[in-house]
């Protein structure tokens, strides 16, 4: 278990930096009027999720710890966006479009409230 944590947080940190040098590099070139960097990263964390999945399943045994450290770590770390992107195409492989549309929704809506909820809170305690 603590060669796990240890792979994931090391994942973790490789992600993250990934993250920071992406939205700050396609900042420096697009200007930071429209979350570009932000996009970029939730696009390229999500064609990376998929192609590891896909040949993982295919072509490519990674261990459980290996899978825990580029899934978890690097790409959770990267991006949380290509998860909700693979929970979505699961549901609809599975034939489940009503459950991928209200995931897709419910996801996106309560997120984006919980956020406003949060910031809103934070003002009126804080201010």
């Amino acid at each position: 278990m603590i060669k796990m944590l240890l792979l994931v947080a090391l994942g973790g940190a490789l992600g993250a930096v990934g993250r920071y040098l992406t939205v700050a590099g396609v900042g420096a070139v697009t200007g930071l009027g429209f979350p570009f960097g932000t996009l970029v990263v939730n696009i390229v964390g999500s064609f990376a999720l998929g192609a590891l999945v896909e040949s993982a399943s295919v072509v490519w045994s990674p261990s459980p710890e290996l899978r825990a450290m580029l899934v978890v770590g690097v790409l959770g770390a990267y991006t949380t966006f290509s998860t909700f992107s693979l929970d979505v195409v699961l549901q609809l492989e599975r034939g489940n479009v009503f459950g991928a549309a209200i995931y897709i929704l419910s996801s996106v809506t309560l997120c984006v409230l919980a956020l406003y909820g949060g910031m809103r809170l934070m003002r009126l305690v804080l201010t």
